[in-house]
C-alpha cells in the first residue's frame, strides 16, 4: 500500500486534471488539489481500500470542489471566441452537459478511471457507470453538432 507521499507523487496530476476540468480555473484547481491531498493525509489511516487510491482521492477532490461551489457562483469561461479555438467548443459542450454526465465523462476520459471505480465513487452499479459514460459521449457529440436532441435521450 502506498503512503501519503507516494500517493501525492503518483496521483497529483490526475487529481489536478480532474479538478481543472470541473472548475475551469487553474488557480482554483491548484488550491483544491492541495486541499484534497491535505484532507487525504489527515484521513490516510481511515482509507479502507474499498476503492483504488485514485478513486478515493477523486472523491475527496469532488467534495472539495462542491464545498467551494456552494460558497460561490459558477466560474465563467474565458471570453475567447468559440470559432478561434476548436478545442474550446468541445470544452464548452462538455461543461454544458448536465450532471452526472459531465463528471462521469471527465472521470472516464481524463482521469482514466474504470467503470468499476466510477461506480464506487457514485455508489452505483458498474452497469450504471457504463451506460452513463455512453450517454455522456452521445450527448457531447450531439451538443458539438449543435443538435439539441441530446436532452430527449434522457
Amino acid at each position: 500500500m502506498l503512503d501519503a507521499e507516494e500517493a501525492y507523487q503518483q496521483y497529483r496530476d490526475m487529481v489536478y486534471g480532474y479538478l481543472i476540468r470541473l472548475c475551469r480555473d487553474r488557480d482554483l484547481a491548484e488550491e483544491l488539489t492541495q486541499e484534497t491531498f491535505y484532507q487525504a493525509m489527515k484521513n490516510w489511516k481511515r482509507y479502507e481500500g474499498k476503492s483504488s487510491v485514485g478513486t478515493w482521492l477523486c472523491a475527496i477532490a469532488r467534495n472539495q470542489f462542491l464545498r467551494v461551489m456552494r460558497k460561490q457562483s459558477p466560474l465563467p469561461l474565458d471570453n475567447v471566441p468559440e470559432a478561434s479555438v476548436p478545442a474550446l467548443s468541445a470544452h464548452q459542450a462538455l461543461h454544458r452537459l448536465p450532471e452526472p454526465y459531465r463528471e462521469v465523462f471527465t472521470l472516464k476520459t481524463f482521469c482514466e478511471l474504470s467503470s468499476k471505480e466510477i461506480a464506487a465513487l457514485f455508489g452505483k452499479s458498474e452497469s450504471w457507470a457504463r451506460v452513463t459514460v455512453y450517454r455522456a459521449k452521445q450527448m457531447l457529440l450531439d451538443a458539438m453538432k449543435g443538435d439539441e436532441t441530446h436532452e430527449e435521450r434522457l
